[in-house]
């Protein structure tokens, strides 16, 4: 089982929208040095949405040769379409991945059986362990609790991340998803009580920023180090906020940029920070210890 802080990793890109290789590289060598205990490539945050097939397993095939085996790569391999998305995922076994995260199919609103079968085809067609990723902010359909622990009992099922930011959803889901099953928060702000509740970890966007921070908080979170687990959060709070004031990954990218990590390019509709977010991120940077 994957536990601590994985990230859900940028792609940076050039100012003309290509995928910038050699800065991937860098971010890639910066997570492995701060305590990152895995890459997310090519999920929401890695703009998969604009990116081709061909750039999407070219980012994941650079992640895992850029890696090297020293720490798993989470593949994102999400799609509306249970073909595509299957397609995705061999893609990404190919490449070399560790594992997939796939999101709940967006768009076309599948009812709760239709989030199963969807689920249970990728599972059953692919090799690769499949992490469930529940995100309604985004995706509008909503996975239950009674459906994801359906899904507990499909074969190569192993995880979910949990994007709700429902603590008390996620308590539920704690006490009632077999041994053995991963729980991931996806949302920073409640990152740290979900894993003080219980959970494994967290697949998070602050962590793009503050690595170590966030590596340190998992772990004083998960040994139940509650004292040592609120002074770093309350550190990172700001962070939480300020990488979400824009659309993920707007902040983010920026912030890495103004680290010296990235260049700041994204596709549209995507657009750069604008000038009245600039002065709260960096406080929030600042306040995180990272400038």
């Amino acid at each position: 089982m994957l536990t601590g802080s994985q990230v859900a990793l940028v792609t940076p890109m050039f100012d003309d929208g290509r995928v910038d290789f050699e800065s991937l590289k860098r971010l890639v060598e910066f997570h492995i040095q701060n305590g990152t205990a895995a890459l997310g490539a090519v999920g929401t945050t890695g703009e998969s949405a604009t990116l081709t097939v061909d750039e999407h397993i070219a980012v994941v095939k650079a992640t895992v040769e850029y890696a090297a085996g020293r720490v798993p790569v989470v593949a994102g391999t999400g799609g509306n379409s249970t073909a595509e998305a299957i397609e995705l995922a061999r893609l990404a076994q190919e490449a070399g991945a560790d594992y997939s995260l796939s999101v709940v199919p967006y768009y076309n609103k599948p009812t709760q059986e239709g989030i199963y079968r969807h689920y249970r085809a990728i599972a059953e067609a692919v090799d690769l362990p499949v992490i469930l990723y529940n995100v309604p902010g985004r995706t509008v359909a909503d996975m239950s609790n009674d459906t994801a622990l359906r899904l507990t009992e499909v074969p190569n099922i192993v995880g979910l991340k949990d994007a709700t930011g429902d603590i008390g959803r996620a308590c539920d889901l704690i006490r009632r998803v077999p041994e053995g099953f991963a729980l991931y928060s996806g949302d920073d702000p409640t990152g740290m009580a979900f894993m003080l509740c219980g959970g494994h970890g967290v697949i998070s966007v602050t962590a793009n920023v503050a690595p170590k921070a966030m590596s340190e908080l998992c772990e004083a979170s998960l040994a139940g180090k509650t004292r040592e687990a609120r002074a770093i959060n309350d550190r990172l709070q700001g962070l939480h906020k300020q990488l979400f004031t824009e659309p993920n990954p707007i902040p983010a990218k920026w912030a890495l940029a103004r680290l010296g990590l990235i260049g700041n390019g994204q596709r549209l509709p995507l657009t750069p920070l604008t000038e009245a977010s600039v002065a709260p991120l960096e406080a929030a940077m600042q306040q995180a210890g990272v400038l």
